[in-house]
């Protein structure tokens, strides 16, 4: 099929709640992707931070080639190596702690939020509300919408589950005022992705570390879109040198399977007891021998320092050519999490960046989002940055 056929079959049978290009991709091979038509596109997208080790990787294809062949799928009642060994990886790298697997970051969050509630229930005197933060985003299961800070994501769907409050992101103060005999943890995106690229002041974690440890409550980081060596690190709070109670991961565990984990302290998860929680599909072995080839990869082939040197490049040459753009307002990021801050949509530049066959993301409705490979090229990002380069010396942004 060439893909106007596949987009019309698409659209005329899918529930319509993406509002999809119409573009249908067949394959990809490192940081490009190609359409149906044979056109290639560089990718600076990543399947919204998903496939951060680029599209193919031969490590990753060769293990979900092998286990697939071996053994798909399997209650979890019973046990797999995959599962085992992927847990064993993640709780050593958390520093100790146990595992949940789900099967995407609305799901490892759904897990984090259970679980603060069950260990209030349990050993935290009866609490039970979660703070969350204005402008964040953690999924669109009920209760992950209700801790989203967005009313755009809530339109259609209230009354929302009760027990959560959303206070200002970066703002300790306003959050120490804010707690109540009921407040049980404090959950936030170390960067708001979603939310625009928005990054807290350096001792923002550090801070709030102290403030849950002063009131006995829990941290909870959803590093769903900027974990797995997103920011340079394989968890963004290791910026910080902090440790939260409980973290959530997906999008890139999986290497572009869909997988999901939340990550808690031994004492927090004990809270957790059989049948308290679950999931059919979670730990999926097929999916978690792509975590570990993931994690492997990362490991193995300087995918970090990829990431932080490229990374620091592509904001260095954002930053120089905003300087000749009045209506850039500002660059900011941290590894290969990228925003572009403008003074309108940024819905034009990101139509001229796919018709010069660059794939780049517009969010919060005034932000160019980058989410490249981690493993992306200096000369790929060159090319990407001239084409960012010509759209937005050339793309008039409307207010």
């Amino acid at each position: 099929m060439n893909n106007s056929e596949i987009v019309e079959l698409a659209h005329r049978n899918l529930v319509d709640i993406y509002g999809c290009l119409p573009i249908a991709f067949e394959r990809g091979q490192g940081a490009y992707l190609f359409d149906a038509d044979g056109n290639r596109y560089l990718d600076f997208f990543c399947g919204l931070a998903v496939t951060s080790l680029g599209h193919g990787h031969p490590r990753v294809v060769h293990a979900i080639k092998e286990q697939a062949e071996k053994l798909t799928h399997v209650s979890n009642v019973f046990h797999t190596e995959p599962t085992a060994r992927l847990a064993e990886r993640l709780a050593s790298r958390f520093g100790g702690g146990r595992v949940f697997f789900g099967n995407s970051g609305a799901e490892a969050n759904e897990a984090a939020i259970k679980l603060a509630r069950r260990w209030g229930h349990k050993d935290g005197g009866g609490r039970f509300e979660i703070i969350a933060a204005l402008g964040s985003f953690h999924g669109r299961t009920l209760a992950t919408l209700s801790a989203t800070g967005q009313e755009k994501y809530h339109q259609g769907f209230q009354p929302l589950v009760p027990g959560f409050r959303l206070m200002p992101f970066d703002d300790v103060a306003a959050l120490d005022r804010a707690v109540r005999d009921e407040t049980v943890a404090v959950m936030v995106e170390p960067i708001q992705g979603e939310g625009g690229v928005v990054m807290p002041h350096p001792d923002y974690l550090n801070r709030l570390r102290d403030f849950c440890d002063r009131r006995k409550m829990l941290l909870i980081l959803d590093e769903i879109q900027v974990g797995m060596g997103r920011t340079g690190k394989f968890f963004a709070f290791q910026h910080s040198g902090i440790k939260p109670d409980i973290v959530t991961l997906a999008k890139a565990l999986g290497g572009g399977l869909p997988i999901g984990a939340m990550i808690a302290k031994s004492e927090i998860a004990a809270a957790f007891t059989p049948g308290s929680h679950g999931t059919t599909f979670g730990g999926n072995p097929v999916a978690c021998a792509a975590a570990l080839s993931v994690i492997d990869v990362i490991d193995r082939e300087a995918v970090l320092e990829n990431a932080t040197k490229v990374g620091a490049h592509i904001l260095e040459r954002l930053r120089t050519i905003a300087k000749e753009c009045p209506h850039v307002i500002e660059v900011r990021g941290l590894g290969m999490i990228i925003g572009v801050v403008l003074k309108g949509d940024p819905r034009p530049l990101v139509d001229v960046c796919l018709k010069e066959k660059l794939i780049v993301n517009g969010t919060a409705g005034n932000v160019l989002r980058l989410l490249p490979p981690l493993n992306l090229k200096r000369e790929e990002a060159d090319a990407g940055l001239a084409i960012i380069e010509r759209a937005l010396k050339t793309v008039e942004v409307s207010r």
